[in-house]
């Protein structure tokens, strides 16, 4: 048995979950705001998680993720505490809007301040009142509007721990990243925290076989980290591939672009991945991919400006593998292709 936990004045004792609000700055309407939060505390001893979703606020599918992993059954044994945050930015939330009413982006704010602006305030209070109170974490984000993300975690191996909840999400592609100044991801380092972030999909988009992936490496996570027992009788899930490189192809001029090769495709060196022209098609240049590789990244609004980011290609030493893994990744996740029977619709 293990001892309470306390947070934001609140105690909860073992085999409890309770959920709660901190306090933000209101609205100047009068309206009060707080950020929800959802503990589960363990009657046993173990790690203690965070699920940050919707730190970009219209970045959704972490949301319904974080839903998802609550509902789950075995987390009645579980191990430890599981700090579950759906909505850090609830300013950008209802806005549905990446950044917050001072024009900030709350993922550039950290580690915060508490007397800074709006976006250093509530960086401030999520990190110190949530975060600091783990000993692991993942943050749950999306692509960029109108850019969707192939399911992939980015993370820094050279710690080990770091590494080792990377690997047990069990994504199809893993990039080895250098951390963003101002990110929570860097705050959170600072503090010893080992926590790796999960990127899929498109913002303000629900997308089934992303969340899926989402649920199933938080839980994947959990049991390597031992705050839930181990499953017995699952197949084995491929080890991830891990990208050598990755880099942004750019728009030579502006113009109207037709895509010619979907997410997560293998394309070869100088392969044709689009076409830019202006809408007469006097003006036409065509894109091509400057290394071998598989788009994890791509812009879905075919309205593009000279110099714009239209797909990320990420580099594998095994690129054969890594073609392979990402069609058995999405084959079993997707509902049309799936014959489990899943604790959710899937959502269309």
């Amino acid at each position: 048995m293990q001892a309470p936990f306390e947070i934001a004045g609140v105690v909860i004792k073992p085999g409890q979950r309770i959920s709660l609000e901190i306090p933000v700055p209101s609205l100047y309407t009068h309206t009060e705001l707080e950020m929800p939060v959802h503990v589960v505390h363990g009657r046993k001893s173990g790690p203690t998680l965070f699920l940050s979703g919707a730190v970009h606020g219209d970045e959704i599918n972490g949301v319904e993720i974080i839903r998802r992993v609550l509902r789950t059954k075995s987390l009645a044994r579980l191990h430890g505490t599981l700090l579950a945050i759906p909505v850090v930015n609830i300013f950008g939330f209802i806005n549905q809007s990446r950044y917050l009413p001072d024009r900030r982006d709350l993922n550039r704010s950290f580690p915060g301040s508490e007397s800074g602006s709006l976006a250093a305030r509530i960086a401030h209070r999520f990190l110190n009142e949530i975060v600091a109170r783990c000993t692991h974490g993942i943050d749950l984000h999306t692509g960029a509007i109108h850019r969707d993300n192939l399911p992939q975690v980015r993370a820094v191996l050279d710690d080990e721990e770091t590494e080792k909840m990377a690997r047990a999400f069990k994504p199809p592609v893993i990039l080895n990243t250098s951390i963003v100044e101002g990110s929570l991801r860097e705050a959170v380092e600072k503090l010893d925290i080992a926590v790796i972030v999960y990127e899929a999909g498109e913002a303000l988009r629900f997308d089934e076989v992303c969340i899926r992936a989402g649920v199933r490496g938080v839980l994947s996570v959990m049991r390597e980290l031992g705050m839930l027992p181990k499953l017995k009788s699952r197949k084995p899930l491929p080890d991830p591939i891990v990208a050598s490189s990755s880099s942004w192809v750019r728009a030579p001029q502006s113009g109207i672009l037709r895509l010619v090769k979907p997410l997560g495709s293998r394309v070869n060196n100088g392969e044709s991945l689009g076409v830019v022209s202006d809408p007469f098609g006097e003006r036409e240049e065509k894109i091509l991919s400057p290394a071998e590789g598989i788009i994890i990244g791509r812009t879905n609004i075919p309205l593009v400006n000279e110099g714009e980011a239209l797909f990320h290609i990420a580099r594998f030493k095994r690129l054969d593998t890594a073609a392979e893994h990402i069609e058995e990744f999405q084959q079993s996740l997707d509902p049309a292709t799936d014959s489990s029977s899943p604790a959710d619709p899937p959502l269309t």
